[in-house]
């Protein structure tokens, strides 16, 4: 059992993906790292000799804090960052445990650079959709919670990308970019090595809107109807995107919690007051 200051990995996975996860920040040793470079989805690096110079940014927000074996290195960090306001837990087991126990780890060979804040910048199209929420979305779920979306005019993502050292997406002969009958959203699971039942169920009905193959999954109509709504509520791209990510949380943990789960009206519900009148010959 873990102790109080413990999350155990089965915990910690119900958490990524959902917009209340924790911050999760690895605190590997150089050595350790390059031995596994994957990372725990949305985790960042951090030095943990140094915590008492960057634990600070952390104040009031809840943290988890993973080292090799969530021994030392993890436990003494969550410490200090709880000594300067942090709710910081550790990941039981550590990195070893996360991975011995098959849960989903990011190929970092598919991460973007970052920018001098630690941030992955991303660009495209503007008046985004399916796709180009859909792939934020991912991003900011379960890749880098702080990452940055341009939206710019379709002919200028590309100059727009190498002026400001971002990636662009869902554009045309990009890497992240359509691949056959896969759209964007694919290319990024595949990329980053996230593989698990919910997103491969998430991943079909984006790819039934996003490709107007609506017969791939029942659900597809209705994001592609719910997409273009939102694309007619909101003029600026971000407020559109802010908007819309609740929409793919939803879907998410649909795919995740509640595929199973139906719901009909009630066949034992009262009759109208009307109806029993009639029936009664009143």
């Amino acid at each position: 059992m873990p102790s109080t200051t413990e999350i155990t990995a089965a915990q910690l996975a119900r958490l990524i993906g959902l917009p209340n996860a924790p911050i999760l920040i690895d605190v590997r040793t150089d050595e350790d790292y390059a031995a596994d470079p994957r990372r725990v989805p949305g985790s960042i690096r951090r030095a943990h000799h140094s915590v008492a110079d960057w634990g600070g940014d952390f104040t009031g927000q809840s943290v988890v804090v993973i080292c090799q074996k969530g021994q030392k290195l993890a436990q003494g960090t969550a410490a200090w960052l709880r000594h300067q306001g942090a709710t910081a837990e550790t990941l039981e087991g550590g990195f070893l445990g996360w991975r011995d126990s098959g849960q989903l780890l990011i190929d970092p060979r598919a991460l973007p650079p970052t920018d001098a804040e630690g941030r992955t910048v991303w660009v495209t199209r503007a008046r985004p959709k399916i796709d180009r929420i859909a792939c934020p979305w991912l991003i900011r779920r379960f890749i880098d919670r702080n990452a940055v979306f341009l939206f710019v005019g379709a002919s200028e993502v590309e100059a727009v990308a190498e002026r400001f050292n971002a990636t662009p997406f869902d554009i045309e002969n990009s890497f992240w970019s359509h691949r056959g009958d896969r759209c964007t959203f694919d290319t990024m699971l595949e990329e980053f090595g996230l593989t698990s039942p919910a997103l491969d169920r998430l991943a079909t009905i984006v790819r039934g809107a996003d490709t107007a193959a609506l017969d791939l999954a029942p659900q597809a109509a209705g994001l592609l109807a719910a997409s273009l709504g939102l694309s007619r509520m909101f003029r600026d791209d971000l407020a559109q995107l802010d908007a819309s990510l609740i929409l793919y949380d939803a879907f998410y943990r649909w795919c995740r919690d509640a595929v199973g789960e139906t719901h009909s009206w009630p066949s034992d519900a009262r009759p109208s007051a009307r109806a029993t009148l009639e029936s009664s010959g009143k």
